[in-house]
């Protein structure tokens, strides 16, 4: 009696099966549509502008459309009218920059491909009926060869890397298709002109309804980013030396936010080459000097490498007991506050776009504290301790002078380009007798507030 399986146990049949699926299906797929929804709700949320985006886009489509809606511009354009449609698509970006270098690039390649094809398609055709294909095969190859080529250059590349690729084509739409068309200077000429009116409609919308500009994106992702790094080093002191075991939700976020800084070289490469073709707008001049950004950038990531280094000793096997830990505890916890200070100084005036010298004394406290840490190293401080034991905290200490040489450089590198792009500059004083309570709450344990700080024009 044991050995029977009961009726739930046994396996259902392929109709059971199918019916209890097609049961189910409706309750799947409102699942699926209700993730579906939370997930568009959601990146809406994140930036509405992508929903401005979407609505400037069916806009530039449905103005654009009005070629085939229309009698009178139909019959001007005919077919060549669809260019116009598929120029928008092709070039209307999320931002201005992406929206402009395409354009351009368009309507540049388009026009000189456009006269080179039909200027070979006029050599092709004096060579006579036998020898127009052997010429314009022949031009197709030297032309295009040439052009595939330049794409390889790097900065013809970044900038110009879709203007060569439209050339390409258009140059071998116009001469291979002369062969069998006798009006290739006509199709060449309505191209041209729908090209120009999708580039042109797509910039109109994209510059005066709503515009996003990636220049300001680039600047504030790059202050943003020293303000990620600032938030580590702000929670690593309590984190490493455990000054509270209570659990604190924001050291848990700030310890986590520095690691998009590792992956942000290539979407700053891709919005400094976009913002250069933006005009001035706004606080941003003609000429401003954007690939001094990339130097900020690349300076941050190296100390954001530092404090990923930093951050493999919190999560550690091998951990430092606390009573060693804590003979190294005040001069690694004000370098590590010091450094917070400095970069959330250089955040806020940088995107503010203001040039000021309150981060210098946070940098000069930093390497104060410095020569202490130097000095207790250099005493018989672990000489009975474990060796194991003495690496990760070593570690730590030799790792945190390395970020206020970082930090350094990235003021520097702030500074030159304050003064390329004309900040606003400020002076800014520490009074005396805030000097004497900053020193007095590095001595604590917990974090100490920002220095108030008197501002002179």
């Amino acid at each position: 009696m044991e050995a029977v399986a009961s009726p739930r146990q046994e396996s259902y049949g392929p109709i059971t099966r199918g019916c209890q699926w097609l049961k189910a299906l409706p309750n799947k797929f409102c699942d699926k549509t209700m993730g579906i929804a939370r997930k568009m709700k959601k990146l809406g949320q994140d930036d509405p502008r992508r929903i401005v985006h979407s609505l400037k886009v069916g806009l530039a489509l449905t103005l654009v459309s009005l070629f085939y809606y229309f009698e009178p511009l139909y019959d001007s354009f005919g077919n060549s009218a669809i260019w116009a449609v598929m120029t928008v698509v092709l070039v209307l970006e999320f931002s201005v920059g992406g929206t402009l270098g395409k354009g351009l690039n368009r309507i540049l390649a388009t026009l000189v491909a456009a006269a080179l094809g039909a200027g070979a398609h006029r050599l092709a055709n004096l060579s006579g009926r036998t020898g127009e294909p052997i010429l314009t095969a022949t031009f197709v190859f030297i032309i295009a060869g040439i052009a595939t080529f330049l794409r390889f250059l790097p900065r013809l590349k970044a900038r110009y890397d879709y203007g060569m690729m439209i050339f390409i084509l258009t140059f071998c739409m116009v001469s291979v298709s002369g062969y069998r068309d006798d009006q290739v200077l006509k199709m060449a000429h309505h191209r041209f002109l729908t090209i120009l009116i999708g580039c042109c409609t797509s910039l109109i919308v994209c510059i005066f309804i709503f515009p996003v500009w990636i220049g300001e994106d680039l600047h504030n992702s790059v202050a943003a980013n020293m303000g990620k790094l600032a938030n580590f080093l702000e929670a690593f002191g309590d984190e490493y030396f455990k000054v509270s075991e209570e659990s604190n939700e924001n050291n848990k976020s700030y310890l986590q936010g520095y690691t998009s800084v590792l992956t942000s070289k290539s979407s700053e490469e891709n919005m400094v080459n976009f913002a250069r073709w933006e005009p001035g707008h706004g606080r941003f001049r003609f000429r401003h000097p954007w690939k001094m950004y990339l130097k900020v950038g690349n300076l941050t990531r190296d100390c954001a490498y530092k404090v990923e280094a930093l951050n493999t000793y919190l999560n550690c096997k091998i951990q430092t007991p606390a009573e060693i830990r804590g003979k190294i505890q005040g001069p690694c916890k004000r370098v590590s506050l010091e450094c917070s200070r400095a970069l959330k100084e250089m955040s806020s005036a940088f995107r503010k776009m203001v040039l000021t010298r309150s981060a210098i004394m946070h940098i000069e406290n930093s390497k104060k504290a410095e020569e202490e840490l130097k000095s207790l190293l250099k005493t018989n401080l672990w000489e009975e301790a474990d060796l194991l034991e003495i690496i990760p905290a070593a570690s730590v200490a030799t790792l945190l002078p390395e970020i206020i040489g970082c930090i350094e450089k990235i003021s520097e590198a702030v500074n030159e380009l304050g003064e390329a792009a004309s900040f606003r500059k400020i002076n800014a004083t520490v009074l005396p007798e805030q000097q004497d309570s900053i020193q007095q709450d590095f001595n604590t344990a917990t974090p100490m507030p920002h220095s108030v700080i008197t501002m002179a024009e």
